[in-house]
This record gives C-alpha cells, structure tokens and sequence, in this order.
C-alpha cells in the first residue's frame, strides 16, 4: 500500500510540460567617468535592476545625441539617440569589472552620451547618468 501511495504521489507532483524560463531582467546602470577628452571609463552593472546577481553581459552601448534647447534625462539619450560605439564579448570584463572605451575615432557635434550594458538576447540595461560630449574641434 506505501509502494501505491508513493508512486502516484510521484505521478501528480511537478508541472507537466516543457519549463518556461524566468525573463530576463535589465542589468543596472553603468557608472561611467571621463578620463581624458575622448576616454571613458565603464564600470559595468554586478546586479540587475531586481538586486540578482548579474551572470553576463553581451555588449556595452555607447549613445549619442546632439545638443537641443536643454538638457535631457539619460532614459531621451536612450530612447531618441544613435548608437555610436559597441564593444562585444570576448572584449568585455565580468560584471562589476571596469574598462576603458577609446572614443577618437568619433565625430560627432557637441551633444550629450550615456552607456548601457546589453544581456543577451538584446536586454538592454538602464543607461548610466548623461554626460557631455564636446566638439571635436575644441
């Protein structure tokens, strides 16, 4: 009689079918300085925006957008500006680790930037604070 009741106990426990994994949450920002006029220094989320550990992150996002009537928040450089650097994997540290993104090679007018950090599957992060960005030909 246990043998029974142990192997139908067995039979209706768990759920039936394939198991849907948990979505993806945003990683935090990035705390991002100038080092020099055109380099900046990214150290990238350790956590996600729910306070988990953060297992990887694909690419960091550099954006860009151009100077207006006053200064925006960092989520309008996100949603309104244009992608403008991205360093991939394998050229990224682990999370909480920082690196240096070499900007020279941009030209664009004086404007604003803020960087994210991209999980995979195009889970863009919350954007780090905005930073100027000032003509090239200063």
């Amino acid at each position: 009689m246990l043998c029974l009741t142990l192997a139908l106990g067995g039979l209706g426990c768990g759920r039936k079918g394939d198991p849907i994994p948990r979505p993806r949450a945003e990683p935090s920002a990035c705390v991002v300085q100038w080092i020099d006029l055109r380099t900046l220094e990214v150290k990238l989320p350790a956590k996600d925006i729910h306070g988990e550990e953060l297992v990887g992150v694909e690419m960091v996002r550099v954006y860009f957008l151009p100077v207006g009537l006053a200064q925006p928040n960092s989520q309008e450089v996100l949603t309104k500006g244009e992608v403008i650097l991205e360093k991939r994997r394998p050229d990224l540290p682990s999370p909480g680790k920082s690196l240096r993104l070499k900007l020279k090679e941009i030209s664009r007018p004086a404007g604003w930037i803020v960087v994210t950090s991209v999980r995979v599957g195009n889970v863009v992060g919350a954007p780090s604070e905005v930073l100027p960005w000032l003509d090239p030909a200063i």
